[in-house]
């Protein structure tokens, strides 16, 4: 299995001149070959409802590639470039070649991603010029590589580089026997320089997708995001939220205002923006830091099968759409609430966490799979009948039963029966909910228990 560990790496001050060179000349040749590719577009397209009748067109070239971008790399190793907006000069040849050539796939990716569209045919924005602020990492990789551990306490590591030599890295983390280093990627940030090590590991196994989901074996999640709820699962356990950008919002606010004041191009607003990325970046980091931590509690079940709910994430983020009254004026739309919300979509990075979910139980062994959740937040999980139909009701009292029924754990228990296909089928006809089949009574009596010891 092959996984990623990251590392702080110490390098000294000659050594970070060098990164600082390699970055600096893969930012460049990055925006020269996007540069390329757009003058290539521009050049061999026409619009089909502005055609003139006499035109010159210019003469067409082939399509650049990876290939073709690539064999431009010699020449350039030859003499120093000339940067025409700044008069200094890059030397390509202190950079290792399988960099360079990495930066051109980087390149190729962007620009085919960017002239196919998605499935529906849609096509998003040109890939961005990288100014020195976007442009943070480079990739190094092939012979040469090797890891060297230091004999103090095994605190610190030693990563041979070619053309660098031996790279100090602090060693918070050890490193798995056996393990062999792949790749080495080198990324620039706000309080340093990191590395991140690709590892090949054959002794961790490898997520096994012929494992058949059961009622024993399986966990279902609900994107809870109410109040200090986090997320809710099928075994009746709710877990906390952190809400770290909405602890530091205030102090990032501040900072934002003082740095806004200041004038640009100055000492002190470089300053102050330097203050805002390390607090994004201790946001970023704690955030990351808590997801980590409450995957490793769900894996720690024991449960081979995780189900989560499919959310579009894009769509449930989005600005409302503006409304307009009978002489064209703009009325509320509800954006200002909306506002707030998207902001804690943002902060609990459901898309993030379920990621990392996936990493993790995938070293443990087990899987994680999404499911639609269309009717799983409204249909008691027991008995097929629409309970929770607005968002406001948080619980169900039922007389029958003498139960309290909670609507997020209820909501995770029908996630578990999408993912395991005993949910009722349903359909909407005029409006109205409509069970054409249901299974449900082969299952209440699991979830009574649940829903009783919740």
């Amino acid at each position: 299995m092959k996984y990623t560990y990251q590392y702080r790496a110490l390098p000294t001050t000659e050594q970070k001149l060098e990164l600082n060179l390699w970055l600096r000349t893969c930012q460049y040749w990055y925006n020269s070959q996007l540069g390329d590719r757009f003058d290539w577009w521009e050049q061999n397209r026409t619009p089909i409802n502005a055609c003139p009748l006499v035109v010159s067109l210019p003469e067409l070239r082939d399509k650049p590639n990876y290939y073709s971008q690539k064999k431009y790399l010699p020449g350039l190793k030859k003499k120093p470039v000339l940067v025409q907006w700044s008069g200094k000069e890059l030397d390509f040849s202190r950079v290792p070649a399988n960099t360079l050539q990495e930066v051109c796939k980087r390149v190729d990716i962007a620009f085919e991603r960017f002239i196919s569209g998605d499935s529906n045919g849609n096509r998003s924005g040109k890939p961005r010029f990288k100014s020195q602020s976007r442009y943070r990492s480079f990739v190094i990789e092939g012979a040469g590589l090797e890891l060297h551990s230091c004999s103090i306490g095994g605190k610190y590591l030693y990563i041979k580089v070619p053309k660098v030599g031996l790279i100090k890295v602090r060693s918070h983390r050890h490193l798995p026997d056996g393990s062999i280093l792949k790749q080495i990627q080198f990324v620039k940030k706000n309080d340093g320089w990191f590395v991140n090590l690709r590892l090949e590991d054959p002794t961790v196994p490898v997520s096994k997708n012929d494992i058949i989901p059961t009622w024993d074996n399986s966990l279902a999640m609900d994107a809870v995001l109410h109040k200090d709820d986090y997320l809710a699962t099928s075994e009746g356990v709710k877990l906390p939220s952190l809400k770290v950008l909405r602890k530091s919002q205030h102090k990032l606010t501040r900072i934002s205002r003082k740095k806004n004041a200041r004038k640009r191009g100055s000492k002190s607003r470089r300053k102050l923006a330097k203050r805002e990325g390390r607090q994004h970046q201790k946001i970023a980091r704690c955030r990351k830091d808590f997801q980590y931590k409450t995957a490793h509690k769900l894996v720690r079940t024991g449960k081979k099968v995780f189900f989560h709910e499919d959310l579009n994430l894009k769509g449930l983020s989005k600005r409302n759409a503006p409304k307009l009254d009978e002489t064209g004026a703009y009325v509320p739309n509800g954006q200002a609430a909306k506002s707030g919300l998207n902001l804690s979509w943002s902060d609990a990075a459901f898309g993030q966490f379920f990621q990392l979910l996936g990493h993790i139980a995938g070293k443990a062994g087990a899987i994680v799979i999404a499911k639609n959740p269309a009717y799983t937040s409204q249909l008691l999980s027991y008995r097929d009948e629409v309970v929770f139909t607005d968002c406001s009701i948080r619980k169900y009292w039922d007389a029958d039963l003498k139960l309290f029924v909670d609507r997020d754990i209820n909501s995770a228990i029908n996630m578990k029966r999408v993912g395991l296909d005993i949910f009722p089928t349903i359909k909407r006809r005029k409006g109205s909910i409509t069970i054409v089949r249901s299974i449900t009574d082969d299952t209440s009596k699991e979830v009574l228990r649940i829903l009783r010891t919740a």
